[in-house]
């Protein structure tokens, strides 16, 4: 198996709003992906300073099913629409794993 883990920090631009139509176009993906196991995704829950706002995590069963979803049509056009005017920083980590 193989995870992808984003975590967002947005800028000043971000909004509630801004989350919400973010959360509604992630829904979608999983039904265009076959190869997504799992998606899960959503806000911090804001028990501690200082983490990022906003995780997406997705697993699949080997590293080409997450470039299928790297490069897919509509994944990039939400990082385009959805993420990348409002944000601020993100980390990413991706990795083998056994379930």
């Amino acid at each position: 198996m193989f995870r992808h883990v984003v975590n967002f920090r947005w800028n000043s631009q971000s909004s509630p709003e801004h989350v919400a139509a973010l959360e509604e176009a992630l829904s979608g993906l999983p039904a265009l992906l076959p190869g997504l196991r799992r998606y899960s995704y959503g806000s911090d829950a804001g028990l501690n300073e200082g983490n990022y706002e906003f995780a997406v995590v997705a697993e699949f069963d080997n590293a080409e099913g997450y470039l299928v979803y790297r490069d897919n049509d509509e994944h990039a056009r939400i990082i385009q629409t959805h993420i990348a005017p409002y944000l601020d920083s993100r980390t990413v980590v991706q990795f083998d794993f056994n379930d």
